[in-house]
């Protein structure tokens, strides 16, 4: 008995735990996504109008985007020759696994026909709900343009209608296509359906810049379920709105909603900064192009005033752990020298507007040598306290500076960046201290760290973020990486 257990963990074993795996990854991302939108604050109204349909299809559609982008890996044949001929992958029963590629490929292929029908039924009740619970208070949440609209108008004249229609109909032809009898007898239909991949993913990208789903941007300014000026709750008595108005339940202004569309950083902006450390030969080759004469002091590049443009290529946009900063309540961006870099895309979108994110805090700590190197940004620093300041926000941004040598310091003079200056520290940041402190003011929240700077500053966050001592406060570390 003992050796046939044997034999079934190392012939079986593999196999079954990563199916044990991804069926748990599967759980957790519909559980998360349906209690988000079941919960959120920011989801309340839109919830009241469509009930469980909305969480349903919010859900299976997170089901759907992470089958999406793992269907295609079994079935990439050059990276499965590579991992194998390379010894990329060491271990034998690892090696063993790729030979199970196709049926991971075929069990990807069925949890997303299985989860587009939730997904489709739960969006038909949608859009029902949309055209019975037509919206008259919040105008912009409906999809609907008037109460009692035939629901196969909304599908056939609206972005992911249209899209939704075409996506399940190649996935049709794509699912029996590969059916056994079809491939046995004529297998070019399998074989050309199936390519239909390429225009299945294209429509899917189309599909979710519809955004026909809006969530709520200000409900720290409108409470859901808050009374407006001149409204009284129907189940309420008297007495227990007056005590709801003396609550802080007011509204201080109108619901504002916003799509969940795809959106960079920077997509408003015209141009493109670039920030260069010059360290190494490329950087000072770079530099001499920019500066043929290095002593020239002036705010205008002479390649600029020649009109002699280099041409430059640029990789990207990347995704990066900077991004998640707007995921938290409460962050801690931590940077040392020209490791500020990333969280400049921070500043500037905080700078267009703040109230549509999610962060409701932001402490910033940046840490350089020389006291020059502050200049890089202070004039977006100082910008981003003004702009909080008009706003009766001032405590929305905490900024500390810390300059670690002090050889011949001097204090930043100038008057416009005197908000710098007085947040300029002599030293090195007290992390204990630091951590403890926003541990006390944020009880039994989640934290994010993020740090892009020396190993040691990262080392020491990464530590401070795993210790139990912060009053029930959960730091979630993040490192950024230039390399």
């Amino acid at each position: 008995m003992a050796l046939s257990a044997r034999s079934w963990v190392a012939n079986e074993g593999g196999k079954h735990l990563v199916l044990v795996l991804w069926l748990g990854a599967n759980t957790l991302v519909f559980m998360r996504t349906f209690l988000l939108y079941y919960c959120g604050q920011q989801y309340h109204y839109l919830h009241q109008m469509l009930g469980l349909g909305l969480c349903i299809s919010r859900a299976s559609a997170s089901v759907l985007n992470l089958n999406c982008s793992l269907v295609l890996l079994p079935m990439c044949r050059s990276l499965l020759t590579y991992l194998r001929g390379t010894h990329t992958v060491t271990s034998r029963k690892a090696r063993r696994l790729l030979d199970k590629s196709k049926t991971f490929h075929v069990a990807c292929g069925v949890a997303i026909c299985v989860f587009s029908v939730v997904h489709v039924s739960a969006h038909l009740v949608n859009v029902v709900n949309f055209s019975v619970g037509y919206s008259e208070e919040f105008p912009s949440l409906n999809v609907a343009r008037y109460r009692g609209e035939d629901p196969r108008l909304i599908i056939l004249t609206t972005v992911p209608g249209i899209t939704g229609i075409l996506l399940v109909l190649i996935l049709f032809l794509m699912f029996t296509a590969s059916s056994y009898c079809i491939r046995v007898s004529n297998y070019e239909i399998f074989w050309y359906t199936h390519n239909l991949f390429i225009v299945f993913y294209i429509i899917l990208i189309v599909h979710v810049v519809g955004g026909a789903l809006k969530y709520q941007t200000n409900f720290e300014a409108h409470p859901p379920g808050c009374l407006r000026a001149n409204q009284t709750n129907p189940d309420k008595t008297e007495e227990e709105s007056g005590q709801a108005e003396g609550d802080g339940w007011s509204c201080r202004e109108e619901a504002r909603f916003q799509p969940n569309s795809p959106e960079c950083p920077t997509e408003k902006k015209e141009t493109l900064g670039i920030h260069l450390r010059v360290v190494g030969d490329w950087t000072e080759r770079f530099t001499e192009l920019l500066l043929p004469d290095p002593g020239a002091e002036s705010e205008i590049l002479p390649m600029v005033q020649q009109r002699r443009y280099p041409k430059l290529y640029v990789d990207g946009p990347f995704g990066s752990s900077s991004q998640e900063v707007f995921n938290y309540e409460v962050s801690l961006c931590v940077a040392g020298g020209i490791g500020v870099t990333p969280f400049a895309c921070v500043l500037h979108a905080l700078l267009d507007g703040w109230r549509h994110f999610r962060l409701r805090r932001l402490y910033f700590v940046w840490v350089c040598r020389e006291l020059q190197s502050f200049y890089w940004f202070a004039e977006l620093l100082c910008a981003l306290h003004h702009k909080l300041w008009k706003e009766n926000r001032p405590d929305y941004l905490n900024l500390q500076l810390f300059v670690s040598q002090t050889d011949g310091l001097q204090n930043i003079s100038e008057e416009r960046y005197r908000p710098l200056s007085s947040r300029l520290m002599i030293g090195r940041p007290r992390w204990k201290l630091l951590f403890e402190e926003i541990g006390r003011t944020n009880k039994h929240k989640r934290v994010g760290v993020f740090c892009c700077g020396p190993k040691g500053i990262s080392r020491t966050l990464h530590r401070l973020c795993n210790s139990d001592r912060y009053s029930g406060t959960t730091f979630e570390f993040n490192k950024e990486s230039f390399s």
